[in-house]
């Protein structure tokens, strides 16, 4: 999966207002961790994750690592945060970042 310029501008913009659901901390990506990340992405598509570990580089690797596992997409990165996204193979219209916004609207 990869997203086009527009579609992660759209993305970014849905996912500023959204809140970090999952915690990454100096245990690094526990079990417990993907599960956590795993149910939300499924819930809401589009999630933010806090990464609350020591260096720079150590917290990149750990960004990308995450996507590979839960087969999402990184959308944004900034400072602790990262943004992914994966779409749920069946939406609820009433968990979904991307569908509760497209109603918004």
């Amino acid at each position: 999966m990869s997203l086009k310029g527009a579609q992660k501008k759209e993305l970014r913009a849905i996912g500023h207002s959204l809140n970090p659901v999952v915690l990454v901390s100096d245990d690094g990506l526990s079990a417990g961790v993907i599960k956590e990340a795993e149910r939300a992405l499924e819930d809401h598509e589009l999630i933010k994750v806090r990464f609350v570990v020591g260096e720079r580089d150590e917290r990149a690797e750990l960004i990308e690592q995450l996507a590979n596992k839960l087969g999402a997409e990184v959308v944004q990165v900034i400072g602790k945060i990262g943004l992914y996204y994966r779409p749920a193979r069946k939406p609820n219209p009433k968990l979904s970042n991307i569908l509760r916004n497209s109603l918004d609207q």
